[in-house]
Order: structure tokens, then sequence, then C-alpha cells
């Protein structure tokens, strides 16, 4: 039977088990994590910033901090893997950004810190002193994803951690999201699992020692 469990060694390093698992990940990015996979069984393709490879078992893989990626089933196949996600210092990722508008890096923190605010796009392109066309064009090129997409994926990351302690239709609010549904559908496509499935899953930390 398909099983994903999360386990947390501390604030630093998580750990994802994937067994006979069978969805694919539409494009995201880890922010200020360094990823490190380990396949066990089966294959998946893995897609960074449009370069497309395949990983067996045996295989280990790395992603970047903040780079553009998705994971993608091999026909349709079931696959086993660890994957560690190892938060890293900002400035450790500061190189590969050091060409990126310095607004641009402030438009991106005030996201990644409040996601949950209201934060329009055209407030955004005022705040980053240029047009809205052009700052969700450079936000793309310097990030990976839309302004709103990456707003949608720091929602998402927020209601993870919140719902290590809280019922889903608590962290639904305080996360940014108009309602559960909303919640539950933003959570799925980018986790694979809503936020109840996703909170089963979670491993107590007691269980980390």
């Amino acid at each position: 039977m398909p099983e994903i469990s999360y386990s947390k060694k501390n604030d630093q390093i998580e750990c994802v088990r994937y067994k006979d698992w069978t969805k694919s990940y539409l494009p995201h990015t880890h922010t200020e994590h360094l990823t490190v996979g380990y396949m066990e069984e089966g294959s998946v393709c893995l897609v960074m910033n449009g370069v497309a490879e395949i990983y067996s078992a045996g295989d280990k893989f790395q992603i970047p901090p903040n780079v553009l990626h998705e994971i993608k089933t091999v026909d349709g196949q079931g696959y086993s893997m660890v994957v560690m996600c190892i938060k890293v210092d900002e400035s450790e990722c500061a190189g590969d950004y050091e060409n990126a508008v310095a607004r641009l890096n402030e438009l991106r923190k005030s996201i990644l810190e409040n996601p949950e605010n209201i934060y329009l796009i055209e407030e955004m392109a005022h705040d980053s002193c240029i047009s809205p066309f052009h700052m969700i064009r450079e936000f793309k090129k310097a990030f990976g994803l839309t302004p709103h997409q990456f707003q949608m994926q720091c929602k998402v990351r927020k209601a993870q951690k919140l719902l290590a302690e809280r019922s889903a239709s608590e962290v639904t609010y305080d996360a940014g999201f108009y309602d559960q549904s909303h919640m539950d559908r933003c959570f799925k496509k980018l986790v694979g699992l809503s936020p109840k499935e996703y909170k089963r899953a979670v491993k107590p930390a007691s269980n980390n020692a």
C-alpha cells in the first residue's frame, strides 16, 4: 500500500520517506533548503530548470535551494525513496542571486516571512518600483516561480508547520487561505496529500530520538 511519512530530526532537518508512491509533483522550489534524495525502489524523472533526468534504485540526487524542479513518475509506476531537507543559511545561497535586483530579494523575503498577508500583484509591483508585468517576469527569472506561485507555496509551507500542533480547520486562516477547501486544493496540489492526510503522516517528535 502506498505510504508517505515525515519525521523531523530538529529545526534544521526533515526526512520524508515515500513507499510505493505513485504521485507526481508539479514545478516548485524548496526555499532555503538543500534537498538530498536516495532512490530505494523504482524510478522517478527529476526535472530541474527544464532538464530531465531519470533516477532509479540506488541512485542519489541533490536539489539546491530555490531551484525550480518537479518530480514525475516513470510509466506510471510506483517508487520508493528517502528525501532529506536540510535548512541552509540564506547567505550560503546568495551566490545564486548575485545578479538579482535587490528589491526583488526584498519582495521575496517579505512574502516568505508573511505568506498569510494579502499582497496583491499591483502592490508587489509598486513596492518593487517596476510595472506588474516586468516584476512578474523578473521575479520568475530570478526565483523560478511567479510571485503568486511563490506566495501560494509559502502558504502551504506555513500550513505544514502549523499542522504539527493544530487541526486543519484552525490552520486555514492563519496560513492565509480563504477557506478550508481552498487550503485543501492548494495543499494537495503541492504536497500530494490533503492537510488531514499530511497530519496523520507526520511522526511525533518523540519518535525521532
